[in-house]
């Protein structure tokens, strides 16, 4: 699978899902302090699926006219941040077929998928 890693993403998840053989961009590489709307045109120009930390992706991608590879929102407190990557490593494994075009919203204990 593809994916595009914005600046907030925590870069143990970049390196999970590597490991695990998925094609994983990095925003601060390819263009570094990008607008949250220069983020989502990458990522649909790329059709790579956003990893990201930051809430505001919800809003740009509902309003947004284009169709969405989709969004991976990480919400995950420091006291719970030493799972994170593998929650989102075991998630994307299982369920590739949820991911693309939805908006996911992986928190400890809970993942909500919404088209």
């Amino acid at each position: 699978m593809r994916f595009l890693a914005d600046e907030s993403c925590d870069f143990a998840i970049v390196r999970t899902l590597r490991d695990a053989g998925h094609d994983v961009s990095e925003v601060r590489l390819i263009s570094p302090g990008a607008s949250d709307e220069k983020v989502i045109n990458i990522a649909i120009q790329e059709s790579r699926v956003l990893l990201s930390e930051d809430k505001d992706f919800g809003q740009l991608v509902f309003a947004s006219t284009s169709n969405s590879p989709g969004v991976i929102l990480a919400r995950y407190p420091a006291n719970a941040r030493q799972k994170l990557a593998s929650v989102v490593a075991e998630f994307v494994e299982n369920n590739s077929e949820k991911i693309e075009g939805h908006f996911i919203v992986i928190q400890p204990g809970r993942i909500r998928i919404s088209e």
